[in-house]
Formats: C-alpha cells, structure tokens, sequence
C-alpha cells in the first residue's frame, strides 16, 4: 500500500471505526473518521482523501444517500461501501451510485486490507490520470531525453545526482528545449515516482485564477463556486508540481508561492483552514528572471527559493550533433502514431535538417519531422516535405549575389505562414513550431502587421 494515504471511515459506530482504524494503521495508511454523512462531507471539503469507506447502514441519513451527496460534490473520490446487511439489490445500488466496490460485515483484518490496497491502487490512475489528460508537453512530442553532445550529458548526470533529492529545481532554456522533459525525469528518478506529476502553465493563469487553480477555493468563495475546489498544490501532495513559465507569475502571487514554497502550507480562497502539503516543486522559465529582478516584475527571494539547483537547457543551435539523432527518433515516434511506412530521411533533406538554425528548438524539429512524415507519399522524407516549416530547398536558394540575412530569411518565413494561416496566429506560431508569445515578439521586432 501507498504509505501515507489518506483514508476517510465513515461509520456511526465508534467500535468498528476503531477496529478499522487500528488493521489500516498499520500499513501506514493515515485515518481519518466521521460518524455521519454530514461530518464527512465537511471533513472532505478541508482535506483531499485517497479512499473513503462508508458504511450503509446508518440512522437518520442512510449510507446510500450520503454516497450521492458525496460524489455529486467529490466525484472523482473512490468509495468503497460497508454493510451488515449484504445483498446484491444493496451492492449493485451502490455500485450505481458511484462505489467502486462493496465489503459485507463481519470481515476479516486480510480482507479489509486487500479491498483498501485494490482501490487505492485504483485511485492513484484515475487521479493521475483525470489531472495530467490535456496537458501540452514543452518537449516536443518525445517521450524520452535525446542526445550525445557533452552539454546534453552533462544534463543527464546533473538530473542522475538531483533526483533523489527534494531540492527546488530551476530549469532554465528556451522555449522548445524540452525544460518539462527534464522535471518529469527528476520526477521518475526519484523517490517521488509512485505519486502524481502535476503541470501547472502559470502563463495562462492570471490574479485569482492563478490562487485557486494553485491553492483550490471553498464553496461559495465566488460566484460560481458552487463546490469545493482542491487546487493543484494539495492533489501533488506526495508527488512533483512542475510550475511551467514561472517568469509569468504576478507579483502580488509571488508572495504568496514563496509562502508556500517555505512552509509547505496555504489557505484555500475563501477558507481560513490551513492545508499542509508535501510537494517537491520543479519550476521553468524561458525569461531572463535575473533581469526581470532588476525591474521590480519578479521577486529576488522567490528566486532563490526557486533555484536551490538551477539547470540550464542548451539550444538545439548549440548541440548541433544532436539533430541528426533526435531527427531519427522523431521520424520513428511519427510514422508509428500516423501509421506511415516512412523509413529513412534523404540526404538532401538530413543536410537541410542539421544546417537550419530550429529557433523553436526540439518542439520545432518534431513538427517539422511529424509533417514531412505526414505529407510524404513514400518511405523517405526529401527536401520538398520540409518546406512548409521553414527549411529552405535548395532550389529556392537565393544566388550568391542575393544572399538574404537569418534575420530577413525568418521574417519572409513568418509572413509566408501568416499568409497561409490566413492571419491566424496560433495556428501560424503551431506550424513556426514556436509558441505564441515568441511569435508575437517576433511579429513586434519585423514590424510587421498585427492586425
């Protein structure tokens, strides 16, 4: 069983939650108690459980309707259902109404603990996987770390010698590098690896949006908050919480993070209930935080809270021998996902992969190699399947005597596929293989037309 798991029993007889209390301890498994349903229900608002065991039988308010109440406000908790009065009318019922399995009084201690170690086992990947479902990777569509160049090892071994720490680690690169590749090692190499990696993009989140996706609100905080929320922290509780773009934060948030990050406890919006959290937290930047520190945006404490262990990502511009093989292995990642037989990359088309200069980085080299994949109508990628990601064909080589600028090059590119998005700049900066902040930069320093 997952030490440490919090088990909520729900039973108006004081005896049998005690007797349960005692088998369950001792697997280490933390337990909590409630002698009704409305007891429980305000014990779920406060805290995050694993694993609730309601009995069925109950006076006043029956187990039955207690489970409805429950999962209309607390859907995604299991719940395991007790009864002295075992019946298959009572078990599929229950089964209906959201249980995930069913234990008839009297049991066994063995009994008890194998339906408690089966659910829990269930609740890690429905949580896991109900929290991680639409979340964009930054690397780029791999699944895995790639490279042989000295700076990319010498990355392998910093995350080798972290991981079995709990160390803040800041991860600094730019965008594309594959920064969230490098917390989710830190998170599988460590003692951490059985408990949930939770992404947060603190870029999309601004003011209060940002407190209770982070911290979670209490029903009736706001309008619209019609149940208790738990925020990000508390459901990476034993786990990873990886801050994506931690430059974006707001000051006045700033605060209130550093808070957390120094006594691993906060308050939801709207509650004054303190939740303590153990949470190992990977943050990222792809801004200059030092700078940003210059100009009052980002605060100099959090920062050095934040970067106990910086680690700094390479471009792929300056792991040059790297491109070849990461080119492959998205070529292999590829074809098997559209189902292509495309095997091999002309060497026409791999000349022109590892001389482009790939300013959006490992993200930008899987899109490119994902739609050359995609429009190859034979078992090779050449040159004419790389163009619409900017690496230019030979045949549209400018003379000698024309010689454009890298600058001139990307802004005549960026134009090209802005006309081809029809003005559309998300799906341009998907196509550029940059996200859409870096296109907008780009679009400020070319001067060209936002509109």
């Amino acid at each position: 069983m997952r030490n440490g798991a919090k088990i909520l029993i729900i039973d108006d007889d004081a005896s049998m939650r005690d007797a349960c209390r005692q088998i369950l301890e001792r697997d280490g498994l933390e337990i909590h108690e409630a002698a009704s349903g409305r007891d429980a229900l305000k014990a779920m608002d406060r805290r995050l459980f694993d694993l609730v065991i309601l009995d069925l039988k109950m006076p006043r308010v029956g187990g039955l309707d207690v489970l409805r109440s429950m999962k209309r406000q607390h859907r995604d908790i299991p719940v395991v259902v007790v009864t002295g009065y075992p019946s298959v009318d009572s078990a599929v019922e229950a089964m209906k109404n959201g249980a995930i399995d069913f234990l008839a009084k009297p049991f066994t201690s063995e009994s008890l603990r194998v339906i408690v170690r089966k659910s829990l086992h269930y609740s890690r990947i429905e949580r896991e996987h109900g929290l991680l479902v639409g979340q964009v990777s930054d690397s780029g569509g791999a699944a895995e770390m790639i490279g042989q160049t000295p700076q990319i090892q010498a990355i392998f071994d910093l995350v080798d010698r972290v991981a079995p720490t709990d160390s803040t680690v800041l991860v600094i690169g730019e965008s594309g590098t594959g920064k969230e590749l490098v917390a989710r090692a830190l998170h599988r190499k460590s003692a951490r690896a059985g408990g949930p990696f939770i992404t947060v993009d603190c870029a999309t989140l601004v003011g209060t949006l940002f407190e209770s996706e982070l911290f979670g609100h209490a029903k009736g905080s706001f309008t619209g908050a019609t149940t208790t929320t738990h925020g990000r922290f508390e459901v990476a509780d034993g786990g990873t919480l990886f801050l994506d773009e931690i430059g974006c934060v707001e000051l006045a948030m700033q605060a209130k993070l550093l808070r957390v990050l120094e006594q691993r406890e906060f308050t939801r919006v709207g509650s004054n209930q303190t939740i303590s959290v153990d949470v190992r937290v990977i943050a990222a930047t792809n801004t200059d935080l030092p700078k940003a520190i210059e100009e009052g945006t980002f605060r100099e404490d959090l920062f050095y809270r934040l970067s106990v262990v910086p680690v700094f990502l390479p471009p792929l511009r300056q792991r040059r021998d790297d491109i070849a093989l990461l080119a492959w292995h998205f070529l292999e990642l590829h074809r098997r996902t559209r189902g292509k037989d495309v095997r091999r990359i002309s060497k026409k088309a791999m000349e022109l992969i590892t001389s482009h200069a790939w300013p959006g980085n490992i993200r930008e080299l899987s899109n490119a190699i994902e739609r050359a994949v995609v429009l190859a109508d034979g078992s090779s990628i050449k040159p004419e399947h790389l163009l619409h990601y900017g690496v230019q064909m030979a045949s549209e080589a400018p003379a000698l005597g024309d010689v454009l600028t890298l600058a001139e090059v990307e802004r005549r590119q960026i134009e090209r596929i802005l006309r081809h998005s029809n003005g559309n700049k998300s799906h341009a900066a998907e196509l550029l293989g940059i996200d859409r902040k870096t296109l907008w930069r780009k679009l400020q320093r070319y001067g060209i037309s936002l509109n």
